[in-house]
C-alpha cells in the first residue's frame, strides 16, 4: 500500500500490485479497492494501481464530505496520475466507478490512454435501465433453485416497495454462479460502502449527462465496455447504447456472468481485458 497527498491536502490510499505497464484502476461503491482481488490475475500482465477512493479503505475521510462527490473525485484522479508521473494513463473501472472514469475522460481527455468499463454504472452517462429490462435479464435464471425468492424480491424493488430483506435476497443476481465463493464475497463485499461517503458521491450536481455525453462523443481512446449476459446491474442492452456514446467503443459481454465477471470465469475475462489493454 502507497499513500499520496490530493489537491486539497487529503492523504489517500492506493495499492499495487502485479507487473507490467500499469493500470489505474477504480472501484465501484463508492468504496475501497479490497474487493476488486487481483481482478481475476489480470495482474500477470499489468500493475494494477487501485486507488481507495477518498473516505473508504485505508485512505482518509475528508472534513469537507461533499468533496467525495463523483465529479470532485475527478481531481484526485488527475493528483493520482501526476504523483505516478504518467503523461497518459489507461483506466479501468468497476461499476459506480466507470462514472468517475468518464467524468475523468470528459475533462482530460489527453490523458486516457485506454479506458475499459466493466459492468458500469450508468448515471454520468444518463442511459435509462428500465424495471422491464431488468425482469428480462433476470428470467434467464429461472432454472436456478434461488430464483423464486429472488425474483418475488426483484419484483418487490422494481415496485419500489422493497425492505431490507429484499434488497438481500437479490444478491444470487450478481454472479454468474450462487456459489460458496459468491457467498463468501458478496459477505465481505456487504460492509464495505460508508453511507455517507456514498450519499455524497451521488449528491445534487454530481452528474451531468448531457456535458459528458458531448465531451465523450469526441473522445478519441479505445474503449471497452465488459457486460456480464446476466448482470442485471448493466444490462446488456444498456452497456450497447453505452457504447455507442464513443467514437471507438467495443462490446464484450461475456457468457454466463454476472456484476463481478472476473470471480464467474477469471480467463474468459482477462483474456478480453488484457487483449485489449495490450
Amino acid at each position: 500500500m502507497e499513500f499520496f497527498t490530493s489537491y486539497d491536502g487529503v492523504k489517500l490510499a492506493y495499492h499495487v500490485t502485479g507487473d507490467g505497464p500499469p493500470v489505474v484502476c477504480l472501484p465501484g461503491g463508492p468504496a475501497a479497492s479490497a474487493y476488486l482481488g487481483d481482478l481475476g490475475g489480470l495482474s500477470a500482465n499489468r500493475q494494477l494501481i487501485m486507488l481507495d477512493l477518498r473516505g473508504t479503505g485505508q485512505s482518509a475521510t475528508p472534513q469537507d464530505l461533499a468533496s467525495c462527490r463523483c465529479d470532485r473525485l475527478v481531481a484526485d484522479v488527475e493528483a493520482l496520475r501526476a504523483h505516478l508521473g504518467l503523461d497518459r494513463m489507461d483506466l479501468l473501472a468497476h461499476c459506480a466507478g466507470a462514472n468517475l472514469a468518464v467524468r475523468y475522460a470528459a475533462r482530460h481527455p489527453r490523458r486516457v490512454g485506454r479506458l475499459a468499463l466493466v459492468t458500469p454504472s450508468v448515471r454520468a452517462v444518463g442511459v435509462a435501465i428500465t424495471g422491464g429490462l431488468r425482469r428480462e435479464t433476470a428470467l434467464l435464471r429461472r432454472d436456478e433453485p434461488w430464483f423464486p425468492a429472488a425474483f418475488a424480491a426483484l419484483e418487490a424493488i422494481v415496485a419500489g416497495e422493497a425492505t431490507d430483506d429484499d434488497w438481500q435476497a437479490i444478491a444470487p443476481f450478481s454472479y454468474g454462479r450462487w456459489d460458496e465463493a459468491a457467498r463468501a464475497h458478496h459477505a465481505a463485499d456487504a460492509g464495505r460502502q460508508v453511507p455517507e461517503v456514498a450519499a455524497a458521491f451521488g449528491a445534487q450536481g454530481a452528474f451531468d449527462p448531457e456535458a459528458t455525453r458531448a465531451a465523450l462523443a469526441r473522445f478519441a481512446s479505445p474503449v471497452l465496455l465488459l457486460a456480464g449476459e446476466v448482470d442485471l446491474g448493466a444490462p446488456p442492452p444498456a452497456m450497447a447504447e453505452f457504447a455507442g456514446l464513443f467514437p471507438d467503443a467495443e462490446l464484450v459481454v461475456q457468457a454466463r456472468a454476472g456484476h463481478f465477471p472476473w470471480l464467474d470465469d477469471a480467463d474468459r475475462f482477462v483474456s478480453a481485458v488484457a487483449g485489449f489493454l495490450g
